[in-house]
């Protein structure tokens, strides 16, 4: 019953939220397109439930073609691949909005373990792909309890206890949790003083 009302939810919210959205989405695609080369959203394959392979969008807050450069993905807030608009895309998780749409399809939920590139997955040990058993998500554990600065086994541990913890109690939570942490990003952001994330500063015609 658990699952069959959280894809429920997860319709009703992502649909709900792309439509009151959209003004947002629409400045953002013209800023990202605006600040560098290259199409304004990012596709990438990721994994999902049982390991099944689907498209990711994203806003892209790379230049174009970042990902076949170094490692190929995200190394750190010091990252020369990131563009002036994708700093503020990332601080704010505003790059991820896109992956409402793979709410839609079902390919992801709200809440979940993020969904692994297929390199991580190939380097997972047995207890690792324990968090491919549930359907990816927009936020989780991880997003809001410290992100970035989390080593790999606690961000598989906070992930691996989603799933023995999941309900639509531990959702909620979650959620709210989420929607805290960008408020406070953008509170932070908004009061910092500098070009770095003035944003009328990041086009100069």
């Amino acid at each position: 019953m658990y699952r069959g009302v959280k894809r429920a939810l997860d319709f009703i919210t992502a649909l709900l939220a792309l439509i009151v959205l959209s003004p947002l989405l629409a400045i953002t695609a013209l800023a990202v397109k605006l600040d560098s080369k290259g199409p304004a959203i990012f596709k990438q394959q990721r994994l999902g439930l049982h390991g099944k392979t689907f498209w990711i969008y994203k806003f892209r807050s790379m230049c174009q073609g970042a990902e076949h450069t170094g490692t190929g993905v995200y190394s750190g807030a010091d990252d020369m691949r990131v563009t002036r608009v994708g700093k503020l895309l990332r601080a704010t998780s505003i790059d991820e909005l896109p992956q409402l749409v793979n709410i839609l399809k079902g390919d992801m939920s709200i809440v979940g373990p993020r969904p692994p590139l297929p390199k991580e997955v190939a380097q997972y040990s047995d207890w690792d792909w324990g968090r491919l058993a549930v359907r990816p998500g927009l936020t989780c554990y991880w997003q809001v309890s410290g992100r970035s600065n989390l080593s790999f086994d606690e961000w598989m541990r906070l992930d691996l206890k989603y799933i023995e913890e999941q309900g639509l109690w531990t959702d909620l939570r979650i959620i709210a949790r989420t929607v805290g942490v960008v408020l406070l990003l953008l509170l932070s952001i908004a009061f910092l003083v500098g070009d770095s994330y003035n944003p009328f500063l990041y086009f100069r015609f």
